[in-house]
């Protein structure tokens, strides 16, 4: 199974990420969506599970997101949130991988026998951060993410 992760779009869908995640079974959106035309464009690409960020409270659209998600991708429990600040709160559900976003700085890290996960920012680039997504291959015993730079890093 592969999957794309995005995040922190802030109204901004990308190009390069469009043509970055064709072909994935599975699309994952950490939060900060910014605009509703982003989650039809995505799902039409593939199945499409999303959380609201900060950014997204207070817009009528993102009412009924949830701010995190407990998931099963193909066996292996995930924990979907924006801000790792919550993750604390919610590690009692066991999750094996935990994807974020909120920060705009990619993160790919194991730590112990947990895969943490921030796909950085696809929107706009804030201050010197990399625009990035993060794709993560799913097979039975072992994870495989990469991270995808989806303009010249400065």
């Amino acid at each position: 199974m592969k999957i794309a992760i995005i995040s922190d779009t802030h109204g901004l869908l990308r190009p390069e990420a469009l043509s970055a995640i064709q072909g994935v079974d599975l699309i994952l959106h950490a939060g900060d969506i910014g605009a509703a035309d982003i989650l039809q464009q995505l799902a039409d690409v593939a199945p499409l599970h999303a959380v609201r960020g900060n950014n997204d409270l207070d817009l009528a659209w993102a009412t009924n997101l949830p701010d995190h998600l407990t998931l099963d991708l193909d066996g292996w429990p995930a924990l979907l949130t924006h801000d790792i600040a919550d993750v604390p709160a919610l590690l009692d559900r066991r999750p094996k991988i935990i994807i974020t976003g909120h920060s705009h700085k990619p993160l790919i890290e194991w730590r112990d026998d947990r895969l943490y996960l921030n796909p950085g920012s696809a929107g706009r680039r804030r201050f010197k951060l990399p625009v990035t997504l993060a794709l993560l291959e799913i097979k039975a015993d072992t994870l495989v993410p990469e991270l995808i730079y989806l303009l010249p890093q400065t």
